[in-house]
């Protein structure tokens, strides 16, 4: 399969959020490697200063919590004025709130979802305007293989990539016509700081679970984690395509999952169709 890409594939400008760690600082610095400008931002300005250093007037570091919706309106319209324009607004600032349904507070979930959905909306809604002023541009969801398939123990993680993956997708068709490309970037296990005490926060423990969430974090430390530094040359044949897709697996591991997944639930519910169908009654 040929993919179609844009005449110029450079020089783009990139706005990007959790560019502190992770997938964030990796394709900050593939992107200006490859020469494009970026709008770095991070909730610490000291963790992205040193992009600075090395880039030069290519990058503009920004202090930015994204769960502060006039901090994330004042930094966006700062980035669109530094640079005139803004191509590709990566969202990737999110973390994992690790605890069972049962275990975890309501303000756990609640602040979860303050940065992994919320946060995600505040940048949507603040660019916009900005996009459809210059007459297109791209937005980047970073989801995960989990916007598909759960898992326990991370039940409230997934259910917030579960929401984020509805979000862009209502989103793509709202802003079509408009010139805005949508692609949700669903990434699979990969050896980044993600699992680290940064990227995650532990809901207070029960003992009934503890011997359950005990086997289950030595299964995850088992899985086979891709290379983050693999990861740029994949991204950027995404945003030079010319028909970009809405969804696209990182890396190797997701297809095969998310296939068995929906096979199985396929078959549930070809196997359920009578009565599901008998609670049609008659057309009214």
């Amino acid at each position: 399969m040929t993919h179609q890409n844009n005449n110029s594939t450079a020089n783009k400008v990139w706005f990007i959020t959790g560019a502190s760690r992770g997938f964030g600082r990796v394709w900050a610095e593939a992107a200006l490697k490859r020469g494009d400008k970026v709008a770095a931002t991070a909730r610490s300005l000291t963790s992205i200063i040193d992009l600075k250093e090395k880039y030069g007037a290519n990058v503009l570091t920004l202090a930015l919590d994204v769960t502060k919706p006039d901090q994330v309106k004042t930094v966006v319209a700062q980035a669109h004025a530094h640079f005139g324009r803004l191509d590709i607004v990566l969202n990737n600032a999110g973390y994992s709130l690790v605890g069972t349904i049962e275990e975890a507070s309501a303000d756990d979930v609640r602040t979860l979802y303050e940065t992994n959905i919320f946060g995600t909306l505040s940048v949507i809604q603040a660019v916009l305007p900005l996009l459809r002023q210059q007459g297109g541009g791209h937005i980047l969801g970073v989801s995960s293989g989990l916007g598909h398939v759960t898992m326990p123990v991370i039940g409230y993680y997934c259910s917030s990539k579960w929401a984020f993956e509805a979000i862009h997708e209502s989103l793509a068709g709202e802003i079509k016509d408009f010139g805005i490309k949508v692609t949700i970037i669903e990434p699979g296990a990969y050896a980044t700081e993600f699992g680290s005490q940064e990227s995650l926060k532990f809901a207070a423990g029960l003992d009934i679970y503890a011997d359950f969430k005990t086997q289950f974090v030595d299964r995850l430390k088992g899985l086979e984690r891709g290379d983050p530094q693999a990861t740029p040359q994949a991204l950027f044949q995404v945003v030079d395509a010319k028909n970009p897709p809405l969804r696209f697996n990182l890396g190797s591991q997701n297809l095969e999952w998310v296939r068995a997944a929906y096979a199985e639930r396929l078959a549930t519910w070809e196997a359920w169709q009578e009565v599901s169908a008998s609670a049609q009654g008659e057309p009214k």
